[in-house]
């Protein structure tokens, strides 16, 4: 019962966690950084050696955590919502690169070219990113299409090897041409065998487990596998924030902090504000509606911020708008519930 009332706590106050997780990040980040050097040997994957580290580890506890949520028989139900789905995962696409399309022909009169670049790599990292499982959550919460909601992070988790070093190669086309390089380089490392082995594979194990654990196992274990997700998120975002924000603060850059939270806060707002026009479009119900609002705003970082931290350790300030992008969906998700709720009432 105490397991289950932290899990609970950490829960409902998620956002304060956040924010104190970056707060000591900036105060004592020696933790952070020792936790992302902790290896546990390495790997071979397609010809390449990789190194096993425990950002990886629990990365892949997100997703088999996350694996575990989907029901195959909910995404049964999606079958005669098809073209919605599809234009779902569509946009989720193809906002983020319009977007950042015209935020880099914008940031041209930004008085520090290198600051564009960071924010640049740092958004590719987000939209490439699959769908985040915990939009199944908020989904739930604000009684939406729960099928719908499933069925985008199934299907965007499982193309993300496909999709992902593909993002990559259309953002390195607006890069410099050393970001460029970088960005090619995600698209290397971030291919079937990084994704395959830590994004694909664990959801797929998750999703196995739930078909061969009993419903009344699955209820008993989910509340401490809830506590675990919510523990792992706050260690890999403190984590990588240590590695960040301390040196952005010690430089005193807070206009580039302010620009890359203005700029990522745009991007969610957009993605969200994307969700409820194409429910509009296809002249959905509030449900549907829902799912897909959470769904395109919300993205899984926790793949971007170890995808990061293992290839772009000399590049710390990319991962600062991951870091934002993370906070910001869970306040603009906590928002939408807010709105949704109060509208129900009203009715």
């Amino acid at each position: 019962m105490f397991l289950l009332s932290i899990s609970h706590f950490l829960h409902r106050h998620l956002l304060r966690f956040l924010i104190a997780a970056y707060v000591i990040a900036v105060i004592l980040p020696a933790p952070g950084l020792w936790i992302r050097g902790i290896s546990f040997g390495e790997v071979g994957i397609f010809q390449q050696r990789t190194s096993i580290s425990l950002l990886m580890i629990m990365l892949a506890m997100l997703m088999f955590n996350a694996g575990l949520g989907l029901q195959i028989s909910h995404l049964k139900k999606i079958l005669h919502m098809k073209h919605v789905l599809a234009a779902g995962l569509g946009a989720n696409l193809a906002i983020p690169i319009a977007y950042v399309f015209g935020v880099t022909i914008a940031m041209r009169l930004w008085y520090e070219p290198l600051e564009v670049q960071h924010i640049l790599v740092g958004l590719a990292l987000i939209a490439a990113m699959p769908i985040a499982g915990s939009s199944t959550a908020w989904t739930q919460n604000a009684n939406g299409n729960l099928a719908l909601s499933l069925a985008l992070v199934f299907f965007s988790t499982v193309l993300s090897p496909v999709v992902t070093p593909v993002v990559f190669q259309i953002f390195g086309e607006m890069a410099s041409e050393e970001y460029e390089k970088v960005l090619q380089g995600l698209a290397a490392y971030g291919s079937a065998g990084f994704l395959g082995l830590w994004v694909v594979l664990p959801a797929l194990l998750g999703i196995a487990a739930r078909m061969l654990v009993s419903e009344i196992a699955q209820a008993r274990v989910m509340p401490y596998l809830k506590l675990v997700n919510t523990i792992v998120l706050l260690l890999l975002n403190y984590s990588n924030a240590s590695v960040s924000l301390p040196q952005a603060m010690a430089e005193g850059d807070y206009d580039f902090l302010a620009i890359t939270l203005a700029i990522t806060a745009g991007l969610c707002l957009s993605l969200f504000a994307a969700g409820y026009g194409l429910s509009r479009l296809f002249k959905l119900e509030q449900p549907e509606r829902v799912s897909l609002m959470f769904g395109l705003g919300m993205n899984n970082n926790g793949t971007g911020l170890v995808l990061a931290s293992l290839t772009l350790s000399s590049y710390p300030n990319i991962m600062v708008p991951i870091i934002f992008y993370n906070l910001l969906q869970h306040i603009v998700a906590g928002t939408v519930y807010q709105i949704m709720t109060s509208a129900n009432l009203d009715n």
